[in-house]
C-alpha cells in the first residue's frame, strides 16, 4: 500500500534565510534519494515549510526517513506525518495534485507529532497513522513501526553532528576506515562515537528496513 509523507519544518520562522534554508533541504532531499533511490516521488517542496513525498511500502519510507534526519545539519530540523493509505490524484487539476487516505492519515499524522513535541516528547520527530483503507494487518503493522519510530528518533535526536554523519555513511555502507579518514580522526575514536550513540542498533534497524523494501 503506498505511503504518503508531509515533512514540515522545526522552528522555520526562526531561520536567519528561509530561502536558503528552502534550497539547502532540496540539495540534502536530493542527496539522500541519489545514495538510495527508495521514492515513488521524492519531497518536494509545496505549500509554506512543507515538503511532500510518496514512497512504495511504509518500510522504503521509514528508511528514507532516517536517511534524512540523519544528514540534517543541526540547524535544521524536520518533523514526519506519515499516512499510510490510497494516494490519487485530482482529476481536473491544472497541477499535480493530490489527495486520498493516505495523504488525510498523513495529515493528521503530523499533527500528532507536533503534540507531542510540545508535550513530554520533544525528541519525537516521526508518526505513523493509517487510512480509513486499511485493514486490521496493516494496523498491527503501524502500531509495531510506532513503537519503534519513538525509540528510533530519541536516539538520533540525541546524536551530535558527526554522529549522525558517522550513522548516515555506516547506513550507506561505508567502512570506519573511510569514516575515520573523511572526519580527520582515529578509527577508534569512529568505533567509539557510534557505540556511545546507540548507531549500531540505529544502523541495525535501518538495514532491515532497507532489505524489506528492496524484497
Amino acid at each position: 500500500m503506498p505511503v504518503a509523507v508531509i515533512a514540515d519544518i522545526i522552528g522555520s520562522r526562526a531561520l536567519p534565510d528561509r530561502s536558503a534554508a528552502q534550497r539547502e533541504f532540496a540539495r540534502l532531499f536530493a542527496e539522500v534519494e541519489e545514495a538510495m533511490p527508495l521514492a515513488a516521488e521524492p519531497l518536494r517542496a509545496t505549500v509554506g515549510d512543507e515538503f511532500q513525498a510518496v514512497y512504495p511500502t511504509l518500510d522504503a519510507a521509514l528508511a528514507a526517513l532516517l536517511l534524512i534526519q540523519l544528514v540534517l545539519p543541526d540547524e535544521l530540523g524536520l518533523r514526519f506525518g506519515v499516512g499510510v493509505g490510497e494516494v490519487r490524484a485530482v482529476t481536473g487539476a491544472d497541477t499535480a495534485l493530490q489527495d486520498g487516505p493516505g495523504w488525510w492519515a498523513a495529515r493528521d499524522a503530523i499533527d500528532i507529532v507536533d503534540a507531542r513535541q510540545q508535550r513530554a516528547m520533544p525528541s519525537t520527530r516521526t508518526w505513523i497513522v493509517g487510512g480509513d483503507d486499511h485493514d486490521g494487518r496493516m494496523s498491527d503493522a503501524i502500531d509495531t513501526a510506532n513503537a519503534y519510530v519513538l525509540l528510533r528518533d530519541q536516539l538520533v535526536t540525541g546524536m551530535t553532528a558527526r554522529e549522525r554523519r558517522l550513522t548516515y555513511g555506516r547506513c550507506l555502507g561505508q567502512t570506519q576506515k573511510a569514516l575515520a579518514a573523511a572526519e580527520g580522526i582515529t578509527q577508534s575514536a569512529v568505533s567509539q562515537a557510534l557505540q556511545n550513540a546507540g548507531a549500531v542498533a540505529v544502523v541495525a534497524g535501518f538495514e532491515i528496513l532497507r532489505d524489506r523494501a528492496a524484497a
